[in-house]
């Protein structure tokens, strides 16, 4: 038998929106190279891998390029695979190891729920003119996290139909370029589009480490901690935000799309 591989629609209710994730199970630990020869194979923007580790998972996400420090979809995709298939009671919190720390995933009726840390800005960057031309959009603000660079511009309408220059933004010094408004959509806070050509994935359909950025941005600016995010790609999906400290619990639902398996000959005996 071949190494079984679930395939996930993450932030989303239905089939074919939000942001799709391979999710593999595994006996035990697996070498590096085979998990991102995977990846590359899946070619989407995250492949999850994790194996049983005490109480918990290991849990680690490859792009087709690189492995990652953080990421919710591939993360809520895991959590939605470990409770459809039994490997975590419904009732029971998925505890996970990662480069970023113990993260959690807990089930809300038909929401998940992960426990991630907070993304803060640091003090705003006053070179915007070359941002600008990279977006082709006026940009009202920019700053940095941890990983990405935070965005801002003038409207809904300009996060929705940006057509940026890929290559500009895969030479900027971060692994991706966080764009957001605030929201003119009736029933949202805010709006976002995710581009990370640096790491291989020119734009993410919907970017949960993201939103550890945009949760405290638009909570400060907006003064609420309960929020709701649309990330505007052609695919589109819906991320419910709660600012808690140096926390940020991301609410999403998931919908398996594909089951299967591959070869035994590409699977490590």
């Amino acid at each position: 038998m071949g190494q079984r591989i679930v395939q996930v629609d993450a932030f989303t209710d239905r089939p074919f929106g939000g942001n799709p994730a391979a999710v593999c199970v595994l006996a035990g630990p697996h070498d590096e190279s085979w998990m991102q020869n995977v990846a590359r194979e899946m070619n989407l923007s995250e492949t999850a891998f994790l194996h049983r580790e005490g109480d918990a998972f290991r849990l680690r996400w490859f792009t087709p390029a690189v492995e990652v420090d953080l990421c919710g979809h591939a993360t809520l995709a895991t959590a939605h695979v470990l409770w459809e298939e039994g490997f975590v009671g419904f009732d029971s919190v998925a505890r996970f190891q990662t480069r970023s720390g113990v993260l959690t995933a807990s089930r809300d009726g038909d929401w998940i729920e992960l426990d991630f840390p907070a993304l803060r800005i640091e003090p705003p960057t006053t070179d915007v003119d070359s941002l600008s031309k990279a977006l082709g959009t006026p940009v009202r603000l920019a700053a940095r996290n941890a990983f990405d660079l935070l965005v801002e511009v003038e409207s809904e309408e300009h996060v929705r139909t940006l057509r940026p220059d890929i290559g500009r933004l895969a030479a900027l010094p971060v692994r991706g370029i966080i764009v957001t408004s605030r929201a003119s959509t009736a029933g949202f806070d805010f709006v976002s589009r995710f581009f990370a050509p640096a790491v291989g994935v020119d734009e993410d359909p919907v970017c949960g480490s993201a939103h550890c950025c945009l949760g405290p941005f638009w909570s400060e600016r907006l003064d609420k901690t309960e929020l709701v995010g649309y990330q505007a790609s052609p695919r589109g999906g819906v991320v419910r935000v709660r600012v808690r400290g140096d926390r940020v619990l991301l609410g999403g639902k998931a919908v398996t799309v594909l089951q299967g398996e591959l070869h035994e000959s590409a699977t490590p005996r």
